[in-house]
This record gives structure tokens, C-alpha cells and sequence, in this order.
């Protein structure tokens, strides 16, 4: 297509200029999908196109988005969808903006709208629209983007990337969501599953096969009979064991490692918000 250049292309024709940043990473539990998060002041995208879909979001900042005819501004709350094969650019607005991007490809969005919808899904789904307000459906992604980007709970990102692309195909692509059912059985089965290995590195869709549902259908049907979504199920567990080995007297190091959390600031965390205390004041109140 004449005038037109893919993204690689479109990068690298524009040096970063001073204060701005871009970095590429992949989401490796998820079909490696690209991602990208970028601070851009001056740089100006020529149009270009993709051979996947665009979904992200403006954190800071405000940016020009063209595509599909549409052209507007994009800043915080609002999520971007590029459909494949779309001529689109980008522009900074007052300042510059920061934003996270994924790039998820035909087969991918096709299997995430079939497990949604809970039937065939034969044509690539279509967003109505190049930008949307959608304050929740961005936080949501933002969230599984710094999940993702960060590598320390893999989970969590994936969980979350597949909640934010559900929630997208059904609010902004017209996929239907299909109806819910009570499911104890298979959720019981995934419960003791993650009772018995919390500390480990557990991947969505061995749950997922587990219950002989879809990593999507797993996590709405989870959500309904447990009341948590499995990832928040997981650093239940771990807390609930690191409470075990506090009352023994174990340091809250020493616990972090064994009960499956990244680091002792990641167990301090979950701790607090579950507990109400840090690891360290849990251990003195219960072992003095």
C-alpha cells in the first residue's frame, strides 16, 4: 500500500527524542502477543498499518488518533481499537502523552469473542468504533498491562488481559456474553487444585482445563461461585499459609519464597490488605 508502512517501519523512521521512551515486550502465556509501553513528547506517527489488532490506552496526556475516517483526541479513560489492516497515525497534543498498547492477532481475538459468547465465532470481530470513553474497561487493561510488563505474578496478567479484551469485545464489538449457570462441581475440582500447589507459578489455562471450561468462561464462572476471580483465589491461599508459618515462627523473607510470592515486598503487600497488618507485626503479636 503506497504511503503506508508497518509499525517496525514507522518506529524506526522517528528517533526518540529527549524525555521520550518505547518498550517492546511480549506476553508469553498469552500466544506472545506484543505489547508496547511508550512516553512520547514530539513523536509523530506516519501512517502505517498492522497485521493484528491495536487495543490500549492513554495514561497521561492527550494524543491525536486517526483511523477508519475517525480522527480525534485520545487521553486518559479511553480505550483505542485499531482492526487489522487499518491505515492509522498518532500525533502528542499539548505536551506529549504516555500509553500502553497490545497487539493481539485475528486468531487470538477469535478465540477470546468464541469463549465469551460460548459459540462459533467465524468472522474476526469488529469494533465499532477507533476510540471509546470506557474510564473501568481502561483501568482494567492498564492493570493487566503492568502486570504483564512487570513478569513477577503471571497470573495475574494474564487473568486480567483476558477479562479486559472480554469486556471490550462485549461493550464495544457486540459480542454477545453467554449466560451463566451454576457450575460447583468443576470450580470445587479447581479450588483443591489450587489448595495443593498455591506456591506454585500456575498457568490460567491449566485451571481452566481442569474444570474442562475456557480460560474466560473459567474466571466468570470462578468469580460467581467463589466470589474471587482464581488469581485472587491464589494470593488468598498463599496468605492464608503464610499466616501458618508466621504462628511457627519462620521469617517473613523465608515465607515470601516458599509460599509462591515474588519477593518479601510482594507477600507484605497481599498481606496487609488481607490482614490488616505486615508480615513482620503479624509474627511478633502471635509468637510473643
Amino acid at each position: 500500500m503506497d504511503g503506508v508502512t508497518l509499525q517496525p517501519e514507522a518506529m524506526s523512521m522517528m528517533p526518540l527524542g529527549e524525555g521520550e521512551t518505547a518498550r517492546f515486550f511480549a506476553a508469553s502465556r498469552l500466544s506472545g502477543i506484543d505489547c508496547l509501553t511508550a512516553t512520547f513528547r514530539t513523536h509523530v506517527y506516519p501512517p502505517h498499518t498492522h497485521e493484528t489488532y491495536v487495543v490500549g490506552t492513554i495514561e497521561t496526556g492527550r494524543d491525536i488518533v486517526s483511523a477508519r475516517g475517525f480522527r480525534g483526541h485520545a487521553g486518559p479513560g479511553d480505550i483505542i481499537f485499531i482492526m487489522p489492516q487499518d491505515v492509522h497515525d498518532g500525533a502528542p497534543v499539548d505536551g506529549g502523552y504516555s500509553y500502553r498498547m497490545s497487539y493481539p492477532g485475528e486468531d487470538f481475538m477469535r478465540m477470546v469473542a468464541e469463549a465469551v459468547s460460548g459459540r462459533p465465532v467465524a468472522a474476526a470481530p469488529f469494533f465499532r468504533s477507533p476510540l471509546v470513553h470506557d474510564p473501568e474497561g481502561a483501568r482494567l487493561f492498564g492493570a493487566a498491562h503492568r502486570a504483564l510488563e512487570s513478569g513477577a505474578d503471571g497470573l495475574a496478567g494474564e487473568e486480567l488481559l483476558l477479562r479486559a479484551y472480554a469486556r471490550c469485545l462485549v461493550l464495544h464489538a457486540d459480542i454477545p456474553e453467554a449466560a451463566a449457570g451454576r457450575e460447583e462441581g468443576p470450580i470445587r475440582r479447581v479450588r483443591a487444585l489450587i489448595e495443593a500447589r498455591y506456591a506454585e507459578d500456575l498457568r490460567l489455562d491449566e485451571l481452566a482445563a481442569t474444570a474442562g471450561f475456557s480460560t474466560h468462561h473459567l474466571i466468570r464462572a470462578f468469580r460467581r461461585e467463589v466470589g474471587l476471580t482464581p488469581h485472587a483465589y491464589v494470593i488468598d491461599a498463599r496468605v492464608r499459609r503464610a499466616q501458618d508459618r508466621l504462628r511457627a515462627g519462620a521469617a517473613p523473607a523465608e515465607v515470601a519464597a516458599d509460599v509462591g510470592f515474588a519477593d518479601q515486598a510482594h507477600l507484605t503487600r497481599a498481606f496487609k490488605a488481607r490482614v490488616g497488618v505486615t508480615p513482620g507485626a503479624y509474627r511478633r503479636a502471635v509468637t510473643a
